[in-house]
């Protein structure tokens, strides 16, 4: 090679890196082999900029100190900075550190929350106020997430935020709370705050109050003894006018303040009515070798009180992959918990198609009479073991639903005046979804992946399914529960045992032997 040849190929060289820094700030590869895909942001985020008019600055302040101790900042970053790059200069990502910017004030008014956390510095702990938070701008629009500190509904709620700001619409969601013993702000306050963190502005709606039409999706807990002809009559309209509905309710009721004692409800007409939609919510209580543990007291022979915990078959953990792969609501199912739940049957009428959303496995069984549910009569689970098989206990429905009051007077309320109005002449398309427990969100179980679920029924029944699957999409540990047959899951763990504190030991100890024999006999190895 000549000298000329030689400068030639070294400027060339320089020069290539060189273009390549320049324009390394506008490409983006990221090789993520996790399951959901969790840190890569999905087409959706990616074709934002379509809808985009205007630039959108996301400014995500951030403490130096905070940034230090953990990766999970420089993670956040990564994915603000990755939709500036899929944003053809439409979104613009700054990073700032509120104390060095001498900006702690302003931070806070903007709604930015500061945290404290112990930092330890030279075997000396002290407490830190540090700040993780995105501000969201759009032309006069603002939009806070106040506390960042994890990726796992983070692109979620930067696209939804996004895309409500551009389009100026508010998904509005009803909530009815159909049980006289509950209360919205008290028995479902998680799913309360899950939904509004999820974007969502929750209106309560008191029974037999009037449903507006342009309501996004309402959500009906209970209300199988609670809700009268006349607030049927409001939910009946509502779908009959197009509006998409979540029903969560059961056939059977516990006494959760006292003795566990369980009856069959008296149906004032829900349960008809949804049977008359297509989906009848049988009479029955599931049981599951798929169960949750229960702590209960118990007297021993001598009067002593004292504390168990066993499984308690009527609390079900629905596992993940008893989900229907083909519905966005569970395309990505993480399981959720049951407790109580009636079993579903679909049948519905030549004008709505009917799918199961979630089952059982195919190990549980039903309690269709002599109902008991204290786990202290535990052999009375297993008198009805012959009813033993997969049980529905979640459906969608779609289509267009006959009206459970054609052909009948419209209800009156007594000591009122107000006249209800008309059902439609004709019936638009609507979407109902039925679970078999009231208690699936409730404060009661304190599963987050039952609040997500919730969460999940509100975007496809909003009409946003676009974005279901961008949700907790981080990878999931998930329970320990695949092996449910008592004597297989003895076999498994053996089987670890051996190999654990067995075989590995005795190949390692193996090995080291031979090399050192290898070594005493001036043997040749390569490590």
């Amino acid at each position: 090679m000549t000298k000329k040849q030689f400068t030639i190929i070294t400027v060339l060289s320089v020069t290539v890196i060189v273009l390549g820094l320049l324009i390394s700030r506008r490409l983006w590869f990221r090789l993520d082999l996790t399951r959901n895909h969790a840190y890569t942001i999905s087409e959706v985020s990616k074709n934002l900029y379509k809808e985009i008019p205007d630039q959108v600055l996301l400014t995500y302040y951030l403490s130096g100190k905070l940034a230090v101790m953990t990766p999970i900042p420089a993670e956040i970053e990564d994915l603000l900075r990755e939709y500036a790059a899929y944003s053809h200069g439409k979104i613009r990502v700054m990073v700032k550190d509120p104390a060095k910017a001498q900006i702690t004030s302003m931070v806070e008014q903007l709604g930015i929350q500061p945290q404290q956390i112990q930092n330890i510095e030279k075997d000396e702990a002290s407490i830190a106020t540090v700040y993780s938070g995105i501000v969201i701008e759009y032309l006069d629009q603002t939009e806070v997430l106040p506390v960042v500190f994890s990726l796992d509904t983070l692109e979620y709620d930067i696209t939804s935020r996004i895309r409500s700001m551009i389009r100026g619409t508010n998904v509005e969601l009803g909530v009815i709370v159909g049980d006289e013993s509950k209360q919205w702000t008290q028995d479902y306050q998680y799913l309360d705050q899950a939904l509004k963190q999820a974007g969502f502005t929750v209106r309560e709606i008191n029974s037999g109050d009037e449903i507006p039409d342009a309501l996004n999706v309402l959500f009906v807990f209970g209300g199988v003894e609670s809700l009268d002809d006349w607030a049927l009559y409001r939910i009946d309209r509502y779908i009959q006018m197009g509006g998409n509905v979540l029903f969560a309710t059961e056939a059977v009721a516990i006494d959760t303040q006292g003795s566990l004692d369980a009856r069959l409800m008296e149906d004032k007409g829900l349960l008809k009515m949804l049977a008359a939609a297509g989906v009848t919510v049988m009479p029955a209580l599931v049981l599951d070798r798929s169960a949750l543990t229960i702590q209960y007291q118990t007297a021993t022979s001598s009067g002593v009180r004292q504390y168990r915990i066993s499984r308690y078959p009527l609390w079900i953990g629905v596992l993940a992959n008893n989900g229907n792969p083909k519905q966005p609501i569970t395309a990505r199912f993480n399981g959720l918990d049951l407790f109580w739940a009636s079993p579903l049957e679909l049948n519905p009428p030549g004008s709505v198609t009917a799918e199961p959303l979630f089952t059982s496995t195919p190990e549980a069984w039903l309690q269709t009479k002599n109902f008991s549910a204290n786990p202290e009569f535990g052999a009375a689970f297993d008198t009805e073991s012959d009813t033993i098989g997969q049980k529905t206990l979640g459906v969608m429905l779609s289509g267009l639903f006959p009206s459970y009051f054609n052909g009948q007077p419209k209800p009156i309320r007594e000591g009122s005046d107000e006249i209800l109005p008309d059902l439609p002449t004709v019936p638009k398309e609507a979407r109902i979804i039925v679970i078999g427990d009231s208690d699936a969100a409730s404060t009661f179980i304190q599963r987050r992946e039952n609040l997500d679920f919730m969460v999940q029924v509100g975007l496809y029944l909003s009409n946003d399914s676009d974005i279901i699957g961008i949700r907790n999409r981080q990878p999931q540990a998930g329970r320990l529960d695949k092996i449910l047959d008592p004597v297989k899951e003895a076999a498994v763990m053996n089987s670890v045992r051996i190999v654990n504190l067995g075989l590995i030991p005795i190949l390692v100890i193996g090995c080291g032997l031979l090399l050192a024999w290898r070594r005493k006999k001036g043997v040749k190895h390569d490590i």
